[in-house]
C-alpha cells in the first residue's frame, strides 16, 4: 500500500503474483558459503552471531511469503462463499494481510542490511588476528632465544621486528576498536529503526482491518429471512485508501540523540595520524634503535585509549 498503484483487490493480481513469485527471494546455497567455516579465535563469535542472524532474516522472509499466500487463500474462499459481503470484505481483508506481508519482508532486508554492517567488523577482526599473532610469535622467539643464547647478535634484529610488530598492532587495535563501535551501533541502529517502522506500520494497518471487519453486519437471522443488502462496497474501498495514505505519510519520528551524533570522519583520520607517527618516529624503524627501552618508548607513541568518535 505505500505504492500508489497498490491494488484495491487481491483477486486482480493473481496472475501477477504466479508470473512475479520468485521476487526478492534469497540466494541459496553455494560453494562460498564454506569459506567461512574456518574463522580466527577472534572472529569465531561474531561469525557465529552473523550467521545465527541469516537464520532470523529467512524466517522473516518465510512468515512474509506465509502471509501472503494466505491473504490470497482468505480472498478465493471468500469469493466463492455466496455471500456479497463476506466476498468483499474477505477480498479487502486480503489486500491488508497482503501489506503486513510485504512490510515483514521489508523487515527482512533490514535485519539483512544490520548483519551486512557487522561483518565489517568480523572482517576487521580476522585482518587484525594476524597482528596480535607475529606479535606473540615474535615475543616468544625472543624469549626462547634469550634462554639459550643471551648473548645472540639476532637478539636485536628479534627486538628491532617486536618494536616494529607492536606498533603495527596499535594501529590495528586501534582501528578495530573504532570500526567496532561504530559499525555495531549503525547495525542495531538500523535494526531498532526497522522494528519501530514494522511496528506502528503493522499498527496503521491493524486499525484499517478493523474499520473493515466493523462494515460486516454479524447480527443474527432468524431462519427465512433475508440479510439487507450489502451497501459498503464504496466504504470499503476508501478504507483501503485512508490505509495506503497514512502508510505513504508515515515518517520515522528522530530522538533527539540524532541530532547530536559525531562526526565520523575523524575515525580514519586518527588512525592514518597514528600510523605516520609510528612509522617516523617509532624505535628500530629506520634509526638502528633496538633496545628494550626503545621498545618501551615505542609503546607511548600512541596515547593510552585511542579515540574512537
Amino acid at each position: 500500500m505505500d505504492k500508489v498503484n497498490r491494488a484495491l483487490s487481491i483477486r486482480s493480481n493473481k496472475s501477477a503474483s504466479a508470473s512475479g513469485g520468485g521476487h526478492g527471494s534469497r540466494r541459496g546455497f553455494s560453494f562460498s558459503s564454506l569459506r567461512g567455516t574456518v574463522q580466527p579465535d577472534l572472529s569465531k563469535r561474531l561469525y557465529r552471531l552473523i550467521k545465527s542472524a541469516n537464520v532470523v532474516v529467512g524466517a522473516h522472509e518465510t512468515a512474509a511469503k506465509e502471509r501472503l499466500a494466505i491473504a490470497t487463500q482468505l480472498s478465493e474462499w471468500g469469493e466463492q462463499a455466496g455471500d456479497e459481503a463476506v466476498s468483499d470484505i474477505s477480498d479487502k481483508v486480503g489486500v491488508v494481510l497482503s501489506e503486513l506481508g510485504e512490510q515483514e519482508d521489508a523487515y527482512a532486508h533490514a535485519l539483512d542490511e544490520s548483519r551486512g554492517l557487522l561483518k565489517a567488523v568480523r572482517n576487521t577482526e580476522k585482518s587484525v588476528q594476524p597482528s596480535r599473532d607475529g606479535k606473540a610469535r615474535i615475543a616468544d622467539d625472543i624469549a626462547r632465544l634469550k634462554s639459550r643464547e643471551p648473548q645472540s647478535a639476532k637478539l636485536v634484529i628479534l627486538e628491532q621486528e617486536l618494536v616494529r610488530a607492536e606498533a603495527e598492532n596499535l594501529v590495528a587495535e586501534a582501528q578495530l576498536s573504532n570500526i567496532t563501535r561504530q559499525k555495531l551501533k549503525e547495525a542495531y541502529e538500523v535494526e531498532f529503526a526497522a522494528t519501530i517502522e514494522r511496528a506502528e506500520k503493522q499498527i496503521i494497518l491493524a486499525r484499517h482491518g478493523r474499520r473493515l471487519l466493523r462494515l460486516l453486519d454479524d447480527a443474527p437471522v432468524v431462519p427465512g429471512d433475508s440479510r439487507p443488502a450489502y451497501t459498503h462496497a464504496a466504504q470499503a474501498r476508501q478504507i483501503l485508501n485512508d490505509a495506503e495514505d497514512d502508510l505513504r505519510e508515515w515518517q520515522p519520528e528522530l530522538d533527539d540523540e540524532d541530532e547530536h551524533q559525531p562526526e565520523r570522519g575523524a575515525l580514519t583520520s586518527n588512525v592514518h595520524q597514528e600510523k605516520e607517527t609510528l612509522t617516523s618516529e617509532a624505535p628500530g624503524l629506520g634509526d638502528g634503535s633496538n633496545t628494550a627501552a626503545g621498545r618501551e618508548t615505542g609503546k607511548n607513541l600512541l596515547p593510552p585509549r585511542v579515540g574512537v568518535g
